[in-house]
């Protein structure tokens, strides 16, 4: 599970439903909420959040600006790739935060990644959650 410390910095909410959107480091993370401020205390701007999502959400793109709706971008280098005969694990560096990516070894492979790679972590705003930062 990736696990990253981050601030609220805007939210929108209509119906008990909010869009919320986290700075964390120099990037901006969007998540689908299925709560209010009005419902949960920690939807607050300003306040620290964690940011999770799990591996198998980070979708990896070689190429740099990508036109596709995900609103979720982030801009890595690879730190590291564990081959597997399925899956293959690519441990990322963004802006000095670690984001693992669990993706299928023949995509990794059709994708050529390699260690020092510059690609994209793209992950679905509804696959973000947000939690209280205890």
């Amino acid at each position: 599970m990736n696990v990253l410390k981050g601030i609220i910095t805007e939210i929108q909410s209509h119906e008990g439903i909010s869009l919320v959107k986290v700075k964390a480091n120099d990037f901006i993370f969007s998540s689908i909420v299925l709560d209010t401020p009005e419902t949960a205390v920690y939807l607050e701007e300003n306040k620290t959040v964690k940011i999770i999502f799990k591996e198998t959400e980070v979708i990896i793109s070689k190429d740099l600006s990508p036109l596709i709706s995900i609103q979720n971008q982030i801009p890595c280098q690879i730190e590291s790739i564990k081959k597997g005969v399925i899956l293959s694990q690519i441990n990322l560096v963004a802006d000095g935060e670690k984001i693992k990516s669990i993706i299928t070894s023949n995509a990794c492979e059709q994708l050529n990644l390699k260690e020092n790679d510059s690609v994209i972590a793209l992950i679905k705003t509804n696959e973000v959650s947000l939690a209280a930062n205890d």
